[in-house]
């Protein structure tokens, strides 16, 4: 067990693996402490968005092509109707078991000289360093990228949050040939559906609502179209679930500790942001422990945050709304120009002035304005 480090990263998901590798790229000294053993697995829909994609690459993550999927787009699904939207060109999504990134992201990490301690249960932390038990590991700098329920946010004195109502996803896996391409989004009529093609074989199916005791089996039926493609499939995977929400924090930094991934705010698991966010938020964070700019971190993480935020808003307007879901998606069908545009914002393609001269955000008002006063 080493002495000192530059940076001490307390948690070992793919949130913490980027920081720890985005260190290192700078050539910082970095030790990497989580009490599970690898490869760590977490309820999600296992989409990763195109920005996401550039952030791995940017990380130097090399992703199996034979264990992962090119996506192409979005589709959204509701009692009969669909709309769907191709991402921008020159651009992709990539589907992948969350086991198989973190082991992508634990090699990449272990070959730029990470330091690990698996199976280590961080105590504490103080301004001299990270407390294992009884041994006190001096760091510069210490990360937290312990979760949303993160313990190095409260020893830090950064609990401060606001966050929106709480929802409840489940996820497992189906061993049938995939149909689509696309991330698929079904719309019922208090909970979402979430299909995304994994393997050559597997698909990872998960439903999100505001019901904590809603589970798969009692969600399939609400979506008919799902329930029909799943019939027969073999199950390969057990049923994990987590909470999701929008949450921001007042502040992501304090001294020499700064909070990434979930425990520094999360976005609601609709928008298939939260890795991106994670990953790009560890590049800039690397950045500013080798300038000693610590201040800057908190500025650039809510610029990141902003769109992410601003379209899981936006998208949750269709949440419990069953007739405003059937006219948003035959207007997406009427005008696929909307859509589509819709979408390469969302992946950062497309600017908030460029939506607004559309005339599209104008247009999506009017419909969630008309939607609540029925």
């Amino acid at each position: 067990m080493p002495e000192s480090t530059d940076v001490f990263v307390i948690g070992g998901g793919p949130a913490g693996l980027a920081a720890a590798i985005a260190a290192r790229q700078q050539g910082l000294r970095v030790v990497l402490a989580d009490g599970a053993i690898p490869p760590i697995d977490k309820a999600c829909g296992e989409a990763l968005m195109p920005s996401t994609v550039t952030a791995l690459e940017r990380l130097g993550v090399v992703v199996p092509a034979a264990e992962s999927r090119a996506l192409h787009g979005v589709r959204f699904l509701s009692s009969g109707l669909s709309a769907e939207a191709t991402f921008p060109s020159r651009t992709f999504g990539l589907s992948i078991r969350r086991t198989t990134l973190h082991r992508a992201m634990t090699e990449r990490a272990e070959e730029l000289g990470v330091e690990f301690l698996w199976q280590s249960a961080v105590s504490g932390i103080s301004t001299e360093g990270v407390q294992l038990g009884k041994r006190t590991i001096r760091s510069r700098w210490i990360v937290g990228a312990d979760g949303a329920n993160s313990r190095v946010r409260r020893w830090a004195n950064l609990d401060a949050r606001s966050r929106t109502g709480l929802r409840y996803a489940f996820r497992r896996h189906y061993r049938v040939i995939p149909w689509t391409d696309r991330m698929e989004i079904y719309w019922g009529k208090c909970s979402q559906g979430y299909a995304t093609a994994v393997s050559s074989d597997q698909v990872c199916v998960a439903v999100a609502s505001r019901d904590s005791g809603l589970r798969l089996e009692e969600s399939l039926p609400l979506f008919p179209e799902l329930e029909a493609r799943l019939r027969g499939a073999e199950i390969v995977s057990a049923e994990k679930g987590s909470v999701s929400a929008n949450c921001k924090l007042r502040r992501v930094w304090r001294k020499n500790v700064a909070l990434i991934g979930d425990a520094s705010g999360t976005v609601d698991a609709i928008t298939g942001d939260g890795l991106g966010l994670s990953f790009n938020q560890a590049i800039v964070l690397a950045q500013c422990f080798f300038s000693g700019k610590l201040a800057q971190y908190q500025l650039v993480h809510r610029r990141l945050a902003r769109r992410p935020l601003w379209m899981a808003r936006l998208m949750l307007t269709l949440d419990g709304r069953p007739r405003f879901q059937q006219r948003t998606l035959q207007a997406f069908r009427k005008h696929p120009e909307v859509f589509r545009r819709l979408v390469a914002f969302h992946v950062g393609s497309l600017s908030p002035v460029h939506l607004a001269l559309d005339g599209l955000t104008l247009g999506w008002g009017l419909l969630t304005a008309d939607c609540i006063t029925q």
